[in-house]
Parts: C-alpha cells; structure tokens; sequence
C-alpha cells in the first residue's frame, strides 16, 4: 500500500495512491493519522482526487533522521575509507526534510560543493528501543525515498557531518510511503538531469535493515514516523544550480527535486 502525504485546496491530509504508474491515478484520504494511537481509527472519507491535482509533501515529518554512513563497499572505497567495523551513525535535523518537488536551496555562501546520495528510507511506525532483528518488521511502517544531500567541503572541513548534513532541504523524502515491500534486495537508482550516477541493490548493504535497526534501537529510542537512512551506493557526486536530481527505487517510486541558489 502507497501511503502519501498531500496538499488539496487548504488541507493537508493522508491518503492511499491508487492505480499504477504511467496511468491515471488517484488519492484516496484518510481520516486520521497513521502514526497515530488508534490505527484502528484511521479511514478512507470517501474524498478523492486526481494525484496529478494535489501536491505530495514530505510522507512524513520525523523527530529525527537517523542516517547510516559508510553503509555500501564501493561508497566506503570511494570515499577513500576503511570497511566499518559496525555501522556508523549520524543526524539530519528534522527541519532538513522536504518533499518530493521541493527544491533543494544550495547555500553557495556557505559551500562551494553538495552533493547528491540516494538511499532506501525506513519508516519507523511504533515507539521502540532494544529491538532483536527478528522483530524488527513489527516496527517499522513502510519504506520511501531519500536523498542525504551532503555539503562535501564542510564535511572534510569540520571533521563530523553535522554541518554538511544538516542545511534546511538537505533530506528530501518522497514520493510516498510504501508499506508492502520487502527491503532486501531493491534496485536503487539515481540520476542527474537524466544521466544515471548511482545503481546499486539493497542486497549489497553491509548491514540490513533488520541489522539496522536493532543496532539503532539498542542506542536510542524510536518513535512513530522516524526515519532511518540506510546509506548510499558509490557514484556520489556534485550538484549545480538548476539541476534535476531523482532517486528511484524499486517496487516505491521517484523522488525528483530540482537544486537551486538559496539567498
């Protein structure tokens, strides 16, 4: 099931994406919240609208990003860096998620170099902590797509990635989430005005999602509509104004921005 966050006339809601992509589609709202304490409360109204008539936002709006480095071989080789001897955590600021469409704002006053890094999102669905991989499918609520924009120079720079990680529209989320996927090995995608700069699978993570999260989990409490950022393949590159960035993900869908110069 597509689950997505939208925009309609003065409203913000969340609805469920009907029908296939190349093909009319729909968005059928919902009347509650799925993060909610009562997801037995949450239902279709009966209100629908043609998706290419609403604006998708954000799918959701996290208290925190939980970001993985270094999480592909070839990423780790490129980067001029050693194998991790286990997963190396990091935070996006919650104010840094923007949705699909949005633009990236590029701080040319600040960094003379961001880049792009595409990634598989999780979603987090239940308050959590201490969670054995086993069970790790019963936290978490669906799957997105991510871009972990990264200003390279600030991140040599400073010498932690706070900074470079953490601008305003530097974790773009979209275009929905996806609920019925199976994360293991999922083709990843991204392109730059068209041009392919990263491919890779899922299946090549060092550490999986269920690894993930009970390695997250043991550090930190999880809550409803989390994100966890799983890391990004090798091809990571620059971004100039103007440029169209998409992130493309297997079995979920596209997330497109454009970049462009923030005052």
């Amino acid at each position: 099931m597509r689950i997505a966050r939208f925009a309609a006339g003065d409203g913000v809601a969340y609805g469920i994406v009907e029908g296939e992509s190349g093909q009319p589609q729909t968005i059928a709202e919902l009347h509650g919240h799925p993060f909610g304490v009562d997801p037995a409360g949450v239902r279709v109204t009966g209100n629908r609208y043609p998706l290419a008539e609403v604006r998708l936002l954000a799918p959701v709006l996290p208290s925190k990003v939980v970001a993985v480095g270094r999480n592909y071989a070839g990423h780790v080789k490129e980067m001029g860096s050693d194998l991790p001897a286990e997963p190396i955590l990091f935070l996006k600021p919650s104010t840094s998620v923007t949705g699909p469409g949005d633009r990236i704002a590029y701080p040319v006053k600040i960094t003379d170099r961001v880049d792009y890094e595409g990634e598989l999102a999780v979603i987090i669905g239940r308050l959590c902590r201490d969670v054995p991989k086993h069970r790790a499918a019963d936290v978490i609520f669906g799957y997105t797509c991510a871009n972990d924009v990264t200003a390279r120079d600030l991140q040599a720079r400073d010498g932690q990635w706070t900074r470079a990680k953490g601008f305003d529209t530097f974790c773009p989320l979209g275009p929905w989430m996806e609920t019925g996927v199976d994360p293991a090995d999922l083709g990843i995608t991204t392109t730059v005005n068209g041009n392919v700069k990263q491919h890779a699978r899922t299946s090549e993570l060092l550490w999986d999602v269920p690894s993930l999260i009970e390695y997250v989990s043991s550090v930190m409490t999880l809550l409803p509509g989390d994100v966890l950022l799983t890391g990004t393949p090798e091809g990571v590159g620059p971004l100039v104004d103007g440029d169209e960035v998409k992130v493309t993900i297997e079995s979920i869908g596209t997330l497109a921005n454009r970049v462009v110069i923030r005052d």
